[in-house]
């Protein structure tokens, strides 16, 4: 069905969709609080693309010829060509993360690696939805809990759904408060949840929190080359942070860097949300499986560390291990609310945070591997 505005412009019932969605997001950003930063430019940028005759897209103009418009531009030569705004953006995560408790508690990198499995496994069931496994692999990574992962692997892989990828990664991002505890509680015990754990933080010196960017930037680099600039670009924020000497670079990677990429990102992934692409049958699978993901992620954390609990003599608290996702420091929080929830005296925030950080670094070497192994299946 489509609407006819003075004769010359048409309006479809997708537009109008495309309207409401958008209008949804922004609610979700002010009046939710829900990841504010980029649900409020994705979501203005989606009733912008979805204009008729927008002019922030490429159009063609009776007597004119062929425009620019900034929103194409911007996805060109931001993350089409050079992939430039997500990596940007982990240079600034990167200076944000303090890897204090990880380093002290190295153990912690497992649950890290462990919690990537919903993005195998969501893979997997993309495929059994009928997706390609270039697509299905993108959509996948989703279960990363990382959104500058999401768009930057859909966009090496050329998926044809970045607009729906990127929805999905940050909106249940938003939505780990809500979602964590709901798939610890399918897997975990209230006598587990009680499990207590000490924290005896070593001393971590300074030449050792140098020396770890410069290490996993190697590692990863041997291991998985493809993942070399994910991984690299968080090392070297990371690094900035750590090195003392660029205490004014740090803050500006922390604030002003951080601020201004997760704007245009926002509002340029919009770009790919054109009613015509979005509104379909395939972006509410991708919704579906982008829960799917998270939810198998978290129990996935939660079941190793009960799976370690045969071997230990210290108990691990499995909610711990379902901090191993890389939504930081969402994770984390909610690790340590439940845990006062189930015991008052109880802390897990420092023991969840080491995880959580882990989860970091974890799901950018996912991305990398997903990246180097894909092209070569197809």
């Amino acid at each position: 069905m489509e609407f006819l505005y003075e004769g010359l412009i048409t309006i479809t019932w997708q537009q109008v969709v495309m309207w409401v969605i958008g209008a949804v997001l922004v609610y979700l950003a002010i009046a939710k609080k829900l990841e504010p930063s980029l649900l409020l430019p994705m979501g203005f940028g989606a009733i912008l693309v979805n204009l008729p005759l927008s002019g922030v897209l490429n159009q063609t103009l009776p007597g004119i010829g062929e425009v620019t418009g900034i929103l194409d531009w911007l996805f060109k030569v931001g993350i089409e060509t050079s992939e430039a705004m997500p990596l940007l953006l982990f240079i600034g995560i990167g200076a944000m993360i303090d890897f204090g408790p990880l380093l002290s508690n190295p153990r912690l990198l497992l649950f890290g690696a462990a919690a990537q499995f919903g993005i195998f496994a969501t893979v997997t069931a993309a495929v059994l939805l009928g997706f390609n496994l270039r697509d299905a692999a993108a959509i996948g990574i989703i279960g990363g809990a990382d959104g500058p992962t999401s768009i930057l692997v859909s966009q090496v892989l050329k998926s044809d759904y970045i607009g729906p990828i990127a929805i999905a990664a940050y909106s249940y991002m938003a939505l780990v408060p809500i979602i964590q505890p709901f798939a610890i509680k399918m897997c975990t015990t209230e006598k587990e949840r009680k499990i207590r754990m000490s924290y005896n933080p070593k001393s971590v010196s300074r030449l050792t929190r140098i020396i770890f960017p410069i290490s996993v930037t190697i590692i990863a680099g041997l291991v998985a080359p493809a993942s070399i600039a994910l991984v690299g670009f968080l090392m070297f924020g990371n690094l900035i942070r750590e090195c003392g000497v660029l205490k004014s670079l740090s803050e500006s990677a922390q604030k002003e860097l951080v601020n201004l990429i997760t704007l245009l990102l926002g509002i340029t992934i919009a770009a790919s949300m054109q009613a015509d692409k979005f509104v379909a049958l395939d972006t509410v699978k991708i919704m579906g499986l982008g829960l799917l993901a998270f939810v198998f992620d978290t129990i996935a954390g939660a079941s190793f560390a009960k799976f370690l609990n045969f071997f230990l003599k210290e108990k691990i608290n499995p909610m711990v291990g379902a901090a191993g996702i890389s939504a930081f420091p969402m994770s984390s929080r909610v690790i340590q609310k439940m845990g006062l929830e189930a015991d008052p005296t109880n802390h897990l925030l420092m023991h969840a945070a080491g995880a959580n950080v882990s989860g970091q670094i974890a799901s950018v070497i996912a991305g990398g591997v997903i990246i180097g192994l894909v092209p070569g299946l197809l």
